[in-house]
């Protein structure tokens, strides 16, 4: 029977088209508040081409030009990976960024793959649980970190004689240090340490009062955890 929003018609293509924009503009949004690399537009890009994509192999498929209707839609999938990889940078205080919104990019390809199939169902709930991902989850996130028993810190030092008092500090509160990583950055000709470190955490000792208690020392320029 006749569907006026799954079939090609052109209200249905307008349809899908507009939900493409829609679904990846919520997507985008979120990582344009926070100021990421890839925000609103691009998401919205991202998500109608894919759209475009599936539409565009619908067409040469009824057409009888196409037999592959997937084929165009698989090349997305895997070409949305350069723009995602992109987005991934690793800092000079070896944070890595940008895989949140490398894999929203992801996702908003794959929405605009399914909007342009009319998989409707699909799209409705995807777009709940992405944006639950986004906004709803990165509390969670945080206080899943905070009660970690694991721990990255980050911290800039005076001189190598300074790590010494920290790692002092560490077993005196038994924490289990079980990675260094180490780099001198040169500040008005002084060579300044920053120091990497990977700690366990006994169950008396939090996060924020450990970093509390090392930045306090002699020598301490900056002190923070690191993700």
């Amino acid at each position: 029977c006749f569907d006026p929003i799954r079939d090609m018609t052109f209200w249905a293509i307008l349809a899908r088209l507009t939900l493409a924009v829609v679904c990846g503009g919520l997507i985008g949004a979120e990582r344009e508040i926070k100021r990421r690399p890839a925000g609103f537009r691009t998401h919205i890009l991202i998500c109608l081409g894919s759209a475009i994509t599936t539409l565009t192999s619908q067409y040469l498929l009824f057409q009888h030009l196409f037999n592959d209707i997937a084929r165009l839609g698989a090349q997305v999938i895997s070409g949305i990976g350069f723009v995602g990889a992109g987005t991934i940078i690793v800092t000079r205080d070896k944070r890595v960024k940008g895989l949140t919104t490398a894999a929203g990019l992801w996702a908003s390809a794959c929405l605009g793959l399914a909007i342009g199939a009319g998989y409707y169902e699909c799209v409705l709930v995807s777009v709940a649980l992405i944006l639950v991902c986004m906004y709803a989850f990165p509390a969670l996130e945080n206080r899943l970190i905070l009660r970690s028993r694991y721990m990255n810190i980050l911290a800039e030092l005076e001189g190598m004689e300074n790590l010494g008092t920290v790692l002092g500090i560490l077993r005196e509160r038994d924490v289990t240090v079980f990675d260094i990583d180490l780099s001198k950055q040169p500040v008005d000709h002084r060579a300044r340490i920053s120091v990497h470190l990977s700690v366990y955490l006994p169950k008396n000792l939090n996060h924020t009062r450990l970093l509390a208690t090392l930045s306090t020392l002699g020598g301490m320029v900056s002190i923070e955890e690191s993700q």
